[in-house]
């Protein structure tokens, strides 16, 4: 009679259950993160930093700005809310590393797409701040059909490869290349309408 080894497979827990665990202090709340979420902010980070090893320190910075975060903040996406931490803890390491003369990440490809026509602070009127300018960016992305807001938060807010989104989408490469420059050309019209002179 031969014995049949059973795999034990985790189960995900839901992102309410985990929050939960956050909210009870339960130090499984960051082992159920890292099961979930590992793989999805790991690439984040990996598309600003290109670095294994970068990478790693930021899911852990990540883990405890979510442990620190959570409470009070209750999010209503978890998934969202992780991913604001990691970006913004690799966008961090990023620029620390670029002075350091480290290689450009997917992140200074993508933006460099947009430099054409959304200056740094130093050429913006004294009047035209972030604020607006961020309002208006969101104003856009909402505006915008439902693939080309995935492909547009794909590409510059997250960084992925153009590949990748070709990929996850179904559509060739060039395909994603005609997109982004279509999104590029209506933020450019939406930037020019409210006053931001190109």
């Amino acid at each position: 009679m031969e014995l049949q080894q059973k795999e034990t497979v985790q189960e995900t827990l839901s992102d309410e259950m985990i929050i939960a665990l956050y909210f009870a202090r339960d130090e499984k709340a960051i082992q159920e993160t890292d099961f979930k979420y590992k793989k999805y902010l790991f690439s984040i980070a990996y598309n600003i930093l290109r670095d294994r090893l970068d990478c790693e320190e930021c899911l852990n910075d990540t883990y405890l700005g979510a442990w620190n975060a959570i409470p009070p903040s209750r999010p209503t996406v978890l998934k969202a809310f992780l991913t604001v931490i990691a970006r913004r803890i690799a966008i961090k390491r990023y620029h620390g590393n670029s002075r350091k003369n480290v290689i450009p990440s997917e992140m200074t490809v993508s933006l460099s797409e947009l430099e054409e026509f959304v200056a740094d602070g130093s050429s913006v009127d004294a009047d035209f701040d972030a604020e607006r300018l961020g309002k208006i960016l969101s104003e856009f992305v909402i505006s915008l059909p439902e693939r080309r807001q995935f492909i547009f938060m794909s590409r510059y807010y997250v960084a992925d490869p153009i590949d990748t989104i070709a990929r996850n989408l179904k559509l060739s490469r060039s395909m994603v290349n005609k997109e982004l420059a279509a999104i590029r050309n209506s933020l450019k019209e939406k930037l020019k309408s409210e006053g931001y002179s190109i």
